[in-house]
């Protein structure tokens, strides 16, 4: 365990692996420091071999919760305080890491749909951009009818398109036109009225930031960070574990 009031974050990552070194230059950047020492202790389980969520979800294919179950025990037993995981779709899945651990586990879903509040407290329809299975699961639908606000997501030829742009992105594409497609995505839920952008899959901001759009993105890899440093650095309390 950590000491002085700093914890020691378990990451269960590559999910895929390009969004997991995002995730760990993104806290890295937005640490202040002076020295090695300011910064905060990871410990990253970068493990590809997680069954495919996709197939998971749509056929039934892959014990991808016994996997998560799997890391989230070790990174607990080489000495994690709490645990996050960078993969938005994989969260459908999360029942196997509680179900492991006895350490609080972080959802980088209850993290995006919280900043809500803090980046445009009076949007009412939230655009969100996920993964094909991740949006059939609900679980982001779900999350921000319960915080008052209705989900606007992708659907048909749209969704089949920000699919293919993010599994672009998997396989190493960070070109224009990919980012470029991101932000045509973004601006078709603009169109059909959200107020907000939620970009809940961590290979969009990759190649998508956001950065002088039309309406707030939220970035869910952003949010992810920025809490494991408050949790990391003891700036906030560890929540209970639930």
């Amino acid at each position: 365990m950590a000491d002085n009031g700093r914890k020691t974050v378990g990451v269960l990552g590559g999910m895929g692996p390009e969004a997991t070194v995002d995730f760990m230059a993104k806290v890295i950047a937005m640490t202040d420091s002076d020295n090695d020492q300011d910064h905060i202790h990871m410990l990253v389980d970068q493990n590809p071999t997680v069954p495919d969520r996709q197939l998971a979800i749509r056929e039934g294919r892959g014990d991808v919760a016994g996997a998560l179950g799997k890391m989230a025990q070790g990174l607990e037993n080489a000495g994690a305080d709490f645990l996050v995981m960078v993969c938005n779709t994989a969260h459908f899945f999360q029942d196997g890491i509680r179900a492991s651990t006895r350490i609080p586990f972080i959802s980088i879903i209850e993290e995006s749909v919280a900043a809500l509040e803090r980046v445009c407290p009076a949007a009412q329809t939230v655009g969100v951009m996920a993964t094909a299975g991740c949006l059939d699961t609900g679980i982001y639908q779900a999350a921000i009818r319960q915080s008052g606000r209705n989900a606007l997501v992708p659907e048909g030829a749209e969704a089949d398109t920000l699919m293919a742009l993010i599994r672009a992105v998997k396989a190493g594409d960070k070109s224009a036109p990919v980012g470029d497609g991101m932000r045509a995505s973004a601006a078709r839920l603009v169109e059909q009225g959200a107020d907000v952008i939620i970009a809940g899959c961590t290979e969009i901001p990759i190649v998508f930031s956001g950065t002088e759009f039309s309406v707030p993105v939220i970035s869910s890899t952003d949010e992810l960070a920025v809490r494991t440093l408050q949790l990391a650095r003891g700036e906030q309390v560890l929540p209970d574990r639930s």
